[in-house]
């Protein structure tokens, strides 16, 4: 028997003896290959598919610590806990809410080689002295959870996390995992780029939910959308969940929905936590049937019978979207994604995407500042010196870093890169910014189109994440009998194609006589095929 047979069988054996899984899903078995090879692998998989599943096998067969970046303190507790009750080896977790003595100790068993699992959030690795103990106890593993957060052209761009391909640098490179549930092209392009993985293995797999049917319906009057929800939300099946995207909506709904006897809750960023955990409680335990919430909701929720995802409010992109319904029927049984969709509230996305944006003097200043310390800087020293908003900092630095202009440290000080002068850096900046913005309004536009699709809704999403269909297992389009039948194709789906104007993009999906491309420099754009066809518009890459 060859080595990665005989292996392969001890991860089958341990999966069912630790975990109690009888059959590993393609997707985690050639994960699970992949790192056990110590190769660097990314790993798209919906959420409730077992991506952790990946990392706690692969932990039982390497010789050293698994270090596992989470970005929420919940996350890290749900996971500890599985490892805990699964006896998969010992676990402990370094963040916020842990004690000084708890963590010396958690450190102290990493160092002598008697913690198997070590869960934190990127924020942890400022301190230089625990990412001296972490890099001294030689993790075999460093695995990136929910790693589309890394992205500014994903849908939950955390800045903390720009620093982890240093920390894997800083470490030695251990063999880098990164897990998500969502992720375009694009997005898994950056995921590797920033995280520094090294001709990673790159593993895409299921984003078709059959179980969930889709659908939108269409609205021009918003007290007519509001009603229209309400009745929905209080005849349907529940537990579910609603988004909006306003604290205001959010509220309103809340009180009106437990005005009709239903047993809601309210959940939005601008409550405090301990109201936030309330309401997050009596969803999960339920006690309450309904959570009307903004996007602030989510993240590490894993409550397997919600039964519906409604969205009062369209969401930015068509990330966020698949995201957040996916969030229903994780127990495989039916349920219902529903998009309440009035084409006015695009313009609440529109003015986000235009805002925040870091003009000439403030991209100088910051380059500027940078330049002129003989130090690197921690990005609350920049927002003292400059004066600047953390906002306005986050947005300057991401934009200086795309361009190669300034480095993040492993501890999360930043630093220019010699040689370069700040007009330079400045200028490359701003133009990534630009191409930044226009993408962000490109993802708006490609959720409208969703929503006004005259296709199937569910090979929508699965094109949109370089996915074929084989048959639509449930959208109002195709259950309509509406669905338009495929136009002719000159250049194959997920092909690279060039334009003389925005050069190289990927071909996403052809509807209604058009093609959709999603170019690097500018976004997803919309042709008409005729054109194409007739003027050379798009050239194959060969």
């Amino acid at each position: 028997m060859t080595v990665g047979k005989a292996r392969l069988r001890r991860v089958r054996t341990l999966a069912r003896r630790k975990l109690g899984i009888t059959h590993l899903r393609p997707g985690q078995e050639q994960a699970i290959e992949a790192v056990l090879s110590g190769r660097d692998t990314l790993v798209v998989m919906p959420t409730g598919a077992g991506k952790s599943a990946i990392y706690q096998l692969a932990a039982q067969l390497l010789p050293g610590p698994t270090v596992i970046v989470s970005p929420l303190i919940a996350l890290q507790h749900d996971q500890t806990e599985s490892i805990a009750e699964h006896d998969l080896g010992s676990v402990a977790e370094v963040n916020t809410t842990v004690g000084v003595a708890e963590r010396r100790e958690a450190l102290e068993e990493l160092e002598e080689r008697e913690l198997e699992y070590l869960f934190l959030a990127p924020e942890q690795f400022n301190n230089q002295d625990i990412l001296a103990e972490i890099r001294d106890a030689h993790p075999s593993l460093l695995v990136v959870d929910e790693a589309h957060v890394v992205s500014e052209w994903g849908h939950d761009f955390r800045p903390e996390y720009l620093r982890i391909g240093a920390v894997a640098d800083e470490l030695g490179h251990p063999t880098l995992l990164a897990l998500t549930a969502t992720a375009t092209s694009r997005v898994r392009e950056e995921i590797v780029e920033r995280l520094h993985m090294r001709d990673p293995e790159v593993i895409v797999r299921g984003f078709d939910r059959p179980n969930i049917d889709l659908a939108v319906e269409h609205f021009h009057d918003d007290r007519v959308k509001r009603d229209a929800l309400l009745e929905r939300v209080e005849a349907a099946e529940g537990p579910g969940i609603v988004y909006a995207a306003t604290h205001r909506h959010v509220e309103d709904l809340t009180k009106a929905l437990t005005e009709r006897d239903v047993r809601a809750v309210g959940y939005h960023g601008g409550m405090s936590a301990k109201r936030r955990q309330a309401a997050q409680d009596a969803f999960m335990k339920g006690t309450a049937d309904v959570i009307v919430a903004t996007n602030a909701f989510g993240m590490g929720i894993d409550k397997p019978d919600v039964r519906f995802v409604y969205h009062y409010d369209i969401p930015d992109s068509v990330d966020s979207y698949y995201q957040e319904i996916g969030r229903a029927g994780r127990d495989g049984k039916p349920a219902k994604a529903v998009l309440f969709y009035r084409p006015a509230d695009l313009s609440l996305h529109r003015f986000f995407a235009g805002s925040g944006k870091v003009g000439e003097t403030e991209m100088e200043t910051v380059a500027r500042t940078l330049q002129e310390n003989v130090a690197p800087l921690r990005v609350d020293e920049l927002r003292r010196e400059t004066g600047l908003s953390q906002a306005k900092i986050t947005t300057a630095l991401t934009s200086l870093e795309d361009v190669g202009a300034v480095a993040t440290t492993a501890t999360g000080e930043v630093e220019p890169i010699a040689g370069l002068q700040p007009g330079e850096m400045v200028d490359a900046a701003l133009s990534a910014a630009e191409r930044l913005r226009s993408f962000e309004q490109s993802r708006i536009d490609m959720m409208r189109a969703y929503a006004e699709s005259s296709a199937c809704r569910r090979e929508f999403i699965l094109n949109y994440f370089g996915e074929t269909l084989a048959g639509c297992a449930g959208c109002d389009v195709c259950a309509a009998g509406k669905s338009q039948p495929a136009a002719d194709r000159p250049f194959p789906p997920q092909s690279r194609v060039n334009h003389s104007v925005w050069g190289e993009g990927i071909v996403e999906r052809y509807e209604d006589g058009t093609v959709i491309v999603l170019f690097d420099s500018v976004g997803y754009k919309t042709l008409a095929l005729d054109f194409v066809t007739e003027t050379g518009a798009l050239q194959a890459v060969v």
